[in-house]
C-alpha cells in the first residue's frame, strides 16, 4: 500500500468516528465496540411505565391536606393560592362560585380580569382571578358602623348578615373591589315566560346560615346586604375544598393550612416567584399569586 492510499484510509476513519460522536450527542464512541444496550424498568401489566412518574391529582393532596387541618386541634390559618400562569381563563371557578352560593346578577365573588397584552397581530392575553383577599389587615372591617364584619381566628373575613345595614363604606373601603352589594334582582326579572324559576329562591348556606331570598317591604337577607366570598367555610367546615378551586380545570387554584409546613400551600407560598396584590398598603392579603 502506498504512503497516499494509507492517508486516505486514515483520513476516512477518523471522519467516520467524530461523525458517529455526532449522532450520539457526546457519547463516547470506539471503533467497533458493542452497542450498549438500554435496561428499561419491569412494568406492571396496568401501572406507569415509570413507577416513580405516578401522577397524583393535585386535588387529592390538597384534600388530605385540608382534612389534616381541620384534625390537628388548633386553628388552620388558611390562604389561597393562584397560579397565573396556569389560568387559561376559562371563568369556570367564576361560573361554579355563582352556581355554589346561588348569586343573583351583579353578585360576584370570584370575578377573572383579563387584560390584553401586546399589539395586532401580536397580541396575547392575561388573566387574573380576584377572589376576596381575606386580608389579614382589612380595611373593610373598621369602616363598618355596625360591626356588621370582622376577621375570624382562621383568617377569614366574616359577614353578619343580619346586622349588615346596607351603607355600602365596605364596599368603598375594598381596595381589591371584592365586595358586592345584593340589590335583590334575579336572573328571569323582567323576562317573558314563566317568571322566577325554582333555582333562584333555593337558600344560600354562607357564614354558617341558610339564608332564602325573599323581597318584600322589608326584603330578607342576603337582599340588601354587602356580600363577598368566604372561601366557601360552609364547604370547609364538611371538609370539602372550595368550589373555585375544585372546579378550575387548569389545576391553577390551590388552597390549604398555610400553618402547616407539609401543606401544599405552604411550599408555594415560599417559592421566590409568590406575590401579593397590593401588599405596599400593608393589608396582609391571604391570597398568593405564583407569576
Amino acid at each position: 500500500m502506498s504512503e497516499m492510499e494509507s492517508r486516505r484510509a486514515f483520513l476516512e476513519k477518523v471522519a467516520s468516528t467524530v461523525f458517529a460522536g455526532m449522532v450520539l450527542g457526546g457519547q463516547p464512541v470506539k471503533a467497533g465496540a458493542e452497542p450498549v444496550k438500554v435496561e428499561l424498568p419491569p412494568r406492571p401489566p396496568d401501572g406507569p411505565i415509570l413507577p416513580e412518574l405516578e401522577y397524583e391529582d393535585v386535588l387529592v393532596r390538597m384534600q388530605r391536606d385540608l382534612e389534616r387541618a381541620l384534625k390537628k386541634g388548633t386553628t388552620p390559618k388558611w390562604v389561597m393560592v393562584i397560579d397565573t400562569r396556569k389560568c387559561v381563563g376559562c371563568h369556570a371557578c367564576t361560573v361554579s362560585c355563582a352556581v355554589e352560593n346561588k348569586l343573583p346578577p351583579g353578585v360576584v365573588y370570584r370575578s377573572v380580569i383579563e387584560e390584553q397584552i401586546g399589539k395586532y397581530p401580536e397580541v396575547s392575553w392575561r388573566f387574573l382571578p380576584r377572589p376576596c383577599m381575606q386580608c389579614d389587615n382589612p380595611p373593610c372591617v373598621p369602616v363598618c358602623p355596625v360591626g356588621a364584619t370582622w376577621k375570624r381566628a382562621d383568617g377569614i373575613v366574616e359577614i353578619d348578615y343580619d346586622a349588615c345595614i346596607g351603607c355600602r363604606y365596605c364596599l368603598v373601603s375594598c381596595p381589591y373591589q371584592a365586595r358586592t352589594f345584593d340589590f335583590g334582582e334575579s336572573w328571569t326579572q323582567d323576562t317573558p315566560g314563566q317568571g322566577q324559576m325554582p333555582y333562584e329562591e333555593l337558600p344560600t348556606f354562607e357564614w354558617g346560615e341558610v339564608h332564602v331570598r325573599k323581597e318584600g317591604v322589608v326584603p330578607s337577607s342576603p337582599v340588601g346586604n354587602a356580600r363577598k366570598c368566604s372561601f366557601c367555610l360552609h364547604r370547609l367546615e364538611h371538609g370539602l375544598l372550595p368550589q373555585c378551586v375544585t372546579t378550575c380545570i387548569g389545576r391553577a387554584t390551590f388552597f390549604g393550612d398555610a400553618s402547616d409546613p407539609e401543606s401544599l400551600v405552604f411550599q408555594l407560598i415560599h417559592q421566590p416567584n409568590a406575590m401579593r396584590l397590593k401588599e405596599e398598603l400593608g393589608t396582609e392579603p391571604r391570597v398568593y399569586y405564583l407569576v
